[in-house]
């Protein structure tokens, strides 16, 4: 699955491995707002808690459970310190935002598409540990004063110091596992859901830049 997702990833985003021309808008043109920044969280939220609530009561995805890289709790955390920090509420979007829709479309693939739920399983988890927390590392220099969210630590990493990589090690496992009894019509099916998950997670990230309309907004601007 590595193999498919990097050659989905523009240059800007994968000097090395990335195969796509660089986006017309690259990462560094953008222009992020504290408000931007709080919706992306709280729309990913719903994304992790339906992915985890699906992992959870499916003995399908049994072996996904407990693994150290679920982030619905420390996105919750998060979301708390925005408002005691900056007094930011996040915009609620309802059914319409990028969070519930994705949550909603992995709650149908859990129950009906399981080869494509787990692709959608390991590029979310994986790209996050990746390119989301150097995200991270961005958006904490550019509008937190570099305080670091808990959304981009993992506390239960084996060692103890925070090294998701053992994680990410035992998950891969675990998919190589599942993936050992599929027929190869399930593993193509999986590999080809990656373009339709990096479409999803790429409308979950626009939410940092994109402009919040007047009156939505809730406390102070970001400096």
């Amino acid at each position: 699955m590595r193999f498919v997702a990097m050659k989905l990833h523009t240059k800007d985003q994968a000097p090395k491995e990335g195969q796509r021309e660089a986006a017309p808008t690259p990462w560094a043109q953008w222009k992020p707002t504290r408000q931007g920044y709080l919706k992306f969280l709280n729309e990913s939220r719903k994304v992790y808690e339906a992915l985890e609530e699906a992992v959870g009561s499916r003995e399908d995805y049994k072996l996904f459970r407990d693994t150290g890289l679920e982030r619905t709790q420390s996105l919750a955390e998060d979301v708390r310190w925005f408002k005691e920090k900056y007094g930011l509420e996040p915009v609620e979007t309802g059914d319409e935002g990028p969070g519930a829709k994705y949550a909603a479309e992995l709650r149908s693939l859990a129950a009906s598409d399981p080869p494509a739920f787990i692709c959608h399983f390991y590029n979310v988890y994986f790209a996050h540990t990746a390119g989301g927390r150097m995200i991270g590392v961005k958006m904490a220099d550019m509008l937190l004063d570099r305080h670091a969210l808990e959304f981009y630590k993992y506390p239960s990493a084996p060692s103890g110091d925070g090294d998701h990589r053992p994680l990410l090690d035992e998950v891969r496992r675990s998919l190589d596992a599942v993936a050992e009894n599929w027929t190869r019509e399930q593993k193509d099916r999986c590999l080809a859901e990656t373009e339709e998950s990096f479409k999803m997670s790429g409308a979950l990230l626009r939410s940092i830049a994109e402009p919040v309309e007047e009156g939505e907004a809730a406390g102070a601007p970001a400096s």
